[in-house]
């Protein structure tokens, strides 16, 4: 997990973007590949709840791609505000710090990091679709720190990483287009809007800000690594 990984040549880097903005925007891809996201998001979720002293008690992956966090406390508060907060700019923060870690060239700790995180999901997973959609994506990463060769991890980690920053924005437009149709009207933003009497649009606006900031930064740091 310490050892220091090479540095990948510019195009490998590039193909790698351009496989991950196809994820994001190839609509069926997308169908898939939204299920990391949502993992992510109720994870976010789970991990601001623990460090506010929450009660975790479990987290549900759906079919869908939708998903629920499920934690016991104080229903008021800035803890709870920041963990409302914390889903839709889960995946970007991660990616962010991923990033960062890519630039230390310790590109195989990121999918540890991955590898353990979905470890401990799966001891709160509550449902059938969430076992397996935890199951497959946690295998897929333990084979390739378990077999992969090292070219192939430090691959897999940037288009990972790659992969988190650019699906990020996606989601919150997505909410949006929901909110606008006034078909979710319990979303992560309007729970905001409740919590802190400021408008949900105001929220995803935040949502989104944080994201495309997390991008142009991390794109910045995976071109040109951290003390490289």
């Amino acid at each position: 997990m310490s050892a220091v990984s090479p540095t990948p040549a510019t195009w490998i880097v590039q193909v790698v973007a351009v496989v991950a903005v196809v994820l994001v925007l190839e609509p069926h891809a997308w169908r898939i590949t939204r299920n990391v996201v949502t993992i992510i998001h109720e994870g976010a979720h789970l991990v601001v709840a623990l460090l506010f002293g929450r009660r975790l008690k479990g987290v549900r992956l759906h079919s869908d791609t939708s998903g629920v966090a499920i934690s016991s406390g104080k229903p008021t508060g800035l803890g709870v505000v920041l963990m409302t907060f914390a889903g839709y700019v889960g995946p970007a923060v991660l990616g962010l710090g991923a990033a960062w870690v890519l630039g230390t060239r310790h590109a195989v700790a990121v999918l540890w990091i991955g590898v353990v995180a979905l470890a401990a999901m799966l001891i709160l997973v509550r449902n059938l679709y969430g076992l397996f959609s935890l199951t497959v994506v946690g295998a897929l990463l333990f084979g390739l720190v378990w077999l992969g060769t090292e070219q192939q991890q430090v691959a897999a980690a940037y288009l990972i990483t790659s992969f988190m920053l650019v699906a990020s924005p996606r989601p919150v437009i997505e909410l949006q287009r929901s909110r606008a149709r006034r078909a979710a009207p319990d979303s992560d933003a309007d729970q905001l809007a409740r919590l802190t009497r400021v408008p949900g649009i105001v929220w995803v606006g935040l949502f989104l800000l944080v994201n495309i900031g997390c991008l142009l930064l991390g794109g910045w740091w995976i071109l040109r690594p951290v003390g490289g």
